[in-house]
């Protein structure tokens, strides 16, 4: 059995204990923005420690009220605020864990018409211009960020995360791509860098010894004229001088066009980055960005480019991740699938941050623990991602669950889904649930179209209908034409297609199958691979680590891609991924066609107009991706047998149908029964 030695060993960093190697990373997660805001807080960070992380992180909170993300931003800078932060701490501490908190001040990325930065110079993702700071406000901020270090202390946190990455304030200092100054803080790589030294050695001074500093450094900018490797190394070696206890690595700014942390990242990719700080300093190094399995995280530290790994959205997804790793549950581990539907497209969007594959997640409060008072027999009707989902949490409440599975593999659609380029992750799910349901005992009938009279005799207390959803076919002349393929047929691999494609719909199915048209599986599990797609350097002289992407290559194939709204493609995809999906098909020459009306198709091809223009695609297949219809048979043949049946995910609504939404429908019932 692996024994994950590194990942286990204890790590004692300023006075204080770490019983691992493992921390929850700093992360955005709008919990404040619900009822009784600190006491989720409190559950969220406790179920987290209860689960062994080694530290937890907080989300950042801002040492002024100018340097938030936006307006509903988290400021501590007062001590009438120490309450709240004290109810999160003692509930942390009673857990079991320990917890630091994050100083980000956002800069020129705030969202706010008062923002602030070294220089005059608007974000590309930001509608404001911020104020160019004065040299006293700079000294002014080095006095905030200490005195927040001191009330962080006050508050009962173990420490504190600087944080100097991601193309915040303080990496706007330290880039001339952004610091433009002429004055102490400006100019030279020494003067650029001052701002954080100054910092450093502020929190170090107000907070003491006996607290931990940690300072997350920008590894690897990503963007063209940012530090060098050789910049970051002797960067990495000052802030140890000044009084950091660890150094934290991020990776690339959130205007970078480089993906850093989405699946299409093959996991570790950026361990060479991580590595040079490692190699420049004496202190812990922490290494972050998709690191989601025990593997790869044990793999960082025993090859001596990490002493710690940094996990945030996989505590997320599996708060016991630590835990199960210790027990030698590894199998039982649920995998952050790195798809940011239910975290960074719900921040980004306003919204409260969850997981697509643990609903709980910043909603503990909202979520019955333990076993059910009533013990039931429950039939599930479809084995796909609202089916397993459903099946393990009604398990797990202690009813007894049978799965009937039409065909001879559980999945659903996520059997589809896992084929797609980037998309290889769903793996994991998939295996996650069928250690559950097998450890559970959920009795799995595969091949099993059950029918009315069978669960009739099953006697069973709830029937749950989880049929999903099947492609919808729409109104064309020729739609039974033989060039004719759905999207299941295609990515199931029933049917093949030819060189010349056409894609109807660009809704997330559509770009899917564009993605499996023209990708290459390698991009997100090879790091080489990876690196020449995006222009990715990992040298010491490139700045930025990056250059100008290689121009792509021929594609296999020659696809378009058509909707009939007059409107920008792909306006419904994933906030932080769509553009990565957008960029990948425009590399590989994807022709995108809006405001078409389809016509026919015939043996010449695809016929469509488009502001009234007759026109002809010549293409060898038509892959239907427009749209899906609830899969709803059984149900409507139990309910006229005076059944009472439940319907989740697709068999329920097949509206914007994802795995979001059927599994979190699936584990709110399972727990309501």
């Amino acid at each position: 059995m692996e024994t994950y030695r590194n990942l286990l060993s204890p790590l004692r960093v300023a006075g204080v204990e770490l019983p691992n190697r493992m921390v929850m990373g700093a992360m955005h997660t709008r919990i404040e923005m619900l009822d009784r805001p600190y006491e989720r807080l409190a559950a969220f960070y406790a179920r987290r420690a209860e689960g062994e992380i080694g530290l937890i992180m907080t989300g950042g909170y801002s040492p002024t009220p100018e340097g938030v993300m936006d307006e509903s931003g988290l400021v501590l800078d007062r001590e009438e605020q120490l309450e709240a932060h004290r109810q999160v701490t003692s509930g942390i501490r009673k857990a079991g864990g320990r917890v630091a908190l994050q100083i980000l001040h956002a800069g020129r990325y705030a969202k706010l018409a008062g923002c602030v930065a070294p220089s005059a110079l608007r974000a590309r993702i930001n509608a404001f211009t911020p104020r160019a700071l004065a040299t006293d406000e700079v000294w002014g901020l080095v006095e905030s960020f200490a005195r927040t270090a001191g009330l962080a202390r006050e508050a009962g946190y173990a420490g504190v995360e600087i944080m100097g990455s991601e193309g915040y304030l303080i990496n706007e200092f330290t880039s001339a791509i952004t610091n433009l100054r002429e004055d102490e803080f400006g100019g030279s790589f020494e003067a650029r860098v001052r701002f954080p030294l100054e910092i450093v050695k502020a929190v170090r001074a107000r907070a003491g010894g006996d607290f931990i500093v940690i300072f997350r450094i920008s590894a690897m900018d990503l963007m063209e004229g940012g530090m060098t490797g050789a910049e970051v190394a002797g960067f990495a070696r000052l802030i140890e001088a000044a009084g950091a206890d660890i150094i934290n690595t991020g990776i690339g700014w959130h205007e970078a066009a480089v993906p850093t942390i989405a699946a299409a990242v093959p996991r570790g990719a950026w361990v060479a980055a991580v590595r040079n700080v490692k190699q420049a300093v004496s202190i812990p190094v922490m290494a972050s960005n998709r690191i989601n399995t025990p593997d790869v995280a044990e793999e960082m530290i025993a090859s001596g480019a990490a002493d710690l790994v940094s996990m945030a959205r996989p505590l997320l997804a599996d708060p016991d991740f630590a835990k199960k790793l210790r027990l030698g549950l590894k199998a039982e581990i649920n995998t952050c699938i790195a798809c940011n539907q239910g975290c960074l497209d719900l921040i980004f969007t306003g919204k409260t941050a969850t997981c697509l594959l643990n609903p709980r997640a910043g909603h503990e409060l909202d979520f019955p623990s333990g076993l059910a008072e009533t013990r039931k027999k429950i039939a599930v009707v479809g084995g796909g991602a609202a089916g397993m989902a459903f099946a393990v949490n009604a398990a797990e409440r202690g009813h007894q669950v049978r799965l009937y599975e039409a065909s001879q593999e559980l999945g659903g659609q996520l059997n589809l889904a896992k084929k797609v380029p980037g998309k290889n992750e769903f793996n994991e799910l998939l295996r996650y649930f069928k250690v559950m349901l097998e450890k559970l005992k959920v009795d799995i009938r595969l091949g099993a179209a059950v029918n009315v009279e069978e669960l009739k005799a099953g006697n069973f207390d709830e029937i749950v209908v989880a049929t999903g959803a099947v492609p919808r076919r729409p109104k064309i002349v020729g739609i039974d034409h033989p060039k004719v393929v759905d999207y299941a047929e295609f990515l199931s691999g029933r049917k093949t297609v030819g060189q010349t494609v056409a894609i109807l719909g660009a809704g997330g199915i559509g770009f899917c199958v564009a993605e499996t048209l023209v990708g290459d599986p390698a991009e997100s599990l090879e790091t080489e691979v990876f690196q020449k797609l995006w222009g990715v350097v990992s040298d010491a002289s490139t700045p930025g680590g990056v250059l100008r992407a290689e121009e792509a290559g021929k594609a296999p194939r020659t696809v378009y891609m058509l909707q009939r709204r007059n409107e920008p493609f792909g306006k419904k995809l994933g906030k932080t991924t769509g553009w990565i999906q957008k960029a990948r098909l425009k590399k590989a020459g994807v022709v995108m066609i809006s405001g078409a009306t389809y016509e026919a198709i015939d043996d010449e091809g695809l016929r469509y107009t488009v502001d009234g223009k007759a026109c002809v695609l010549k293409v060898d297949h038509v892959v239907l991706c427009a749209g899906q219809v609830s899969e709803r048979g059984i149900a409507a043949e139990l309910q006229q047998a005076g059944l009472k049946v439940q319907l989740i995910g697709g068999a329920e609504s097949a509206e914007d149908l994802d795995a979001l939404r059927a599994i979190d429908q699936a584990t709110r019932l399972a727990v309501r029964i």
